[in-house]
This record gives C-alpha cells, structure tokens and sequence, in this order.
C-alpha cells in the first residue's frame, strides 16, 4: 500500500514540469540565460541544466528565479491543486499602477483588476497580443491610434495590442478597469462610442 501511495504522487510530474516552465516563461519575456544569469546570480549552465530537467528544482534556485520573472512561487512550480479555486490577489506596482492578477497561469489569457493614478504623460505602447478593457469606475481615456475615446463605467473595448495604444483617467481622479489580455493579435474592434459633447460653442 506504501508503495502504491508514493506511485501516485504528484510531486515528481510537478518537479518535471518545473524546467519547461522557466523556459518559456524565459522566452517569453525575451530575456537571454546569460542576461538571467546576471540578474539571479545563478550560472548560466545551471539555469540551462534547470528548463532542461537535468538539475532539480530548489528553493533557493526558484526564489530569485520567481522574483526575476515577477511570477508567484507557486505559480512557478506549478503547485498541484488543493480543492480551492480561490485566487489570493497579490498586488504588483508596474509603471506606477496598481496591479491585481486574477488568473494564476501566466499562459493564455491574463486578466487583471488595475487601479490607474492621473497621469501626466501619455506614452503610446505597442505590443504582441490582444486585449479587452472593462471599466469598473471613473472614466477612462482610451487612446488607439486615431481613436481618442472617453468610456465610463460599464463600457468594454477590445483592440490589437499591435497598434500605438495608451488608457489612463480622461480627469483628476483614479480609475479602475479589469484587463483581459491574449496573445494572438486581431484586427482592431472597438466597443466603446466617443462621448457626445454636451452644450453648444
């Protein structure tokens, strides 16, 4: 029965899967091992012994490993499921905005609830990817290419991630919206009408 009872754990699948993990999270970021080796203080063939499965995973490896890719520990290893589909929201700051990831998995589609400051500059980005913008309260401004739109509370956009694109609040106070992004880009659809003005010049 002992026998039978260690067969079936998980441990050894969660400690195989930990490698190809690091690589692609590794990857996806673009980051080099030498670059990642400078970062953790791991070497280089240590790093490459780890997503190739030659070297054991231990803590105090996926420590630095976990805080380099900014990803959980847990999330990391790829912990096996305990029953409880409860996500424990750990808040990130990233350029100044406050992030909650609300999905565990760091492939697929990511969903965050960001909590956005005023903002004096407006930076247009482009990246790879595809992505849905939910405004939980205050008004957005939502900038794509030649569309300058404002959105409330209620209002969803969805647009390529490929096109120069900024959103931020349209005023003084902070807004909060729920982001949901993928990686594969899509022609660009908006869901969002511009505001009407109101009154006459």
């Amino acid at each position: 029965m002992a026998n039978s009872a260690a067969n079936s754990s998980p441990i050894p699948n969660v400690l195989a899967d930990v490698g190809p993990r690091l690589k692609r999270l590794r990857t996806k970021r673009g980051v080099t091992l030498t670059a990642l080796a400078a970062q953790t203080g791991i070497s280089k063939s240590t790093l490459s012994r780890l997503e190739s499965g030659q070297r054991k995973p231990s803590l105090e490896l996926l420590l630095p490993l976990a805080e380099a890719h900014q990803v959980p520990l847990d999330e990391l290893v790829g912990a096996p499921d305990v029953g409880d589909p409860r996500i424990r929201l750990k808040p990130r700051v990233r350029n100044g905005r406050l992030v909650f990831p609300l999905t565990q998995q760091s492939s697929g589609l990511q969903v965050w609830k960001v909590v956005i400051p005023p903002e004096r500059e407006r930076e247009l980005r482009t990246h790879e990817g595809y992505e849905w913008l939910y405004v939980l309260s205050g008004e957005v401004r939502l900038i794509i290419g030649e569309h300058d739109l404002t959105m409330g509370p209620g209002e969803v956009a969805e647009f390529d991630t490929r096109l120069p694109h900024w959103f931020g609040p349209a005023g003084d106070e902070p807004v909060e919206i729920l982001s949901v992004h993928g990686m594969d880009g899509q022609r660009m659809h908006v869901r969002a009408a511009p505001r009407r003005k109101t009154g006459t010049a």
